[in-house]
């Protein structure tokens, strides 16, 4: 009777052993989600002169990304830097302004929403879809890069001003884009490098690029950037082949 007990007892033991084994084995499952994200964005559409007057004319447009000091708060904190502060103090430009603000203050840029704004706006004004301008300062910059590799067609030139980048986005950014990029030397939010390695890349690949690297800079590049009437003129001769 005591052998017996024994052997149960290994019988009970060596059961536990295996079903707890059996419970800790690795699974590996299949599953699928379909995904829906809203995103709410708030933006200011400028209308050049001569817009309502011409009724059979096509006009360029502009998307104007802001940077990270701008998100999340209140629409008019767009009016602090770029062609919005320009238009409050009276700039004229030659076509459409889109600037929307990004609604998540610690967030990047949602470009797939961008994007659906853009051919919102596309559909329902008179824009010529062959002269569509991109530009970004700071994390509207890297932005700026990032929407030029997702849409490679839309865009007819791109000004990037103090943004960031992988180096491999100048292998999928189109190659007959013009690109002009912008940098203050003295950036210690977003170094200058960035811009210098990308804009030597492109270069040597046979982009069509300018690049203006400002000595003395800090971060706040945007502020010579976007005033330089030059960039407007610029943008304004540029239209897809």
């Amino acid at each position: 009777m005591p052998k017996l007990k024994h052997v149960l007892k290994i019988v009970l033991i060596t059961c536990y052993l295996g079903l707890n084994a059996c419970q800790s084995q690795s699974r590996l499952i299949r599953g699928e989600l379909n995904t829906l994200t809203e995103e709410n964005l708030k933006y200011y559409l400028y209308y050049p002169e001569g817009y309502d007057s011409n009724e059979e004319d096509e006009f360029g447009l502009l998307l104007f990304l802001h940077g990270g000091g701008e998100s999340g708060g209140t629409l008019s904190d767009l009016r602090g830097s770029g062609p919005p502060k320009m238009l409050v103090e009276g700039k004229q430009f030659p076509f459409l302004v889109l600037a929307p603000q990004n609604p998540h203050k610690k967030k990047w840029w949602n470009t797939q929403a961008l994007i659906q704004l853009l051919d919102d706006v596309l559909e329902n004004n008179r824009i010529d879809p062959k002269r569509i301008y991109l530009s970004g300062l700071s994390r509207g910059g890297s932005a700026a890069w990032s929407m030029a590799v997702q849409y490679p067609k839309k865009f007819a030139a791109m000004a990037v001003v103090c943004g960031m980048t992988p180096l491999p986005y100048a292998h999928w950014i189109d190659k007959n884009m013009p690109i002009w990029v912008f940098h203050g030397n003295k950036d210690e939010v977003i170094p200058v490098s960035e811009s210098d390695t990308m804009v030597k890349k492109l270069k040597s690949m046979g982009y069509n690029v300018k690049y203006t690297r400002y000595e003395g800079v800090g971060h706040n590049s945007w502020a010579k950037a976007y005033t330089t009437e030059e960039l407007y003129t610029w943008l304004a001769e540029q239209k897809r082949k």
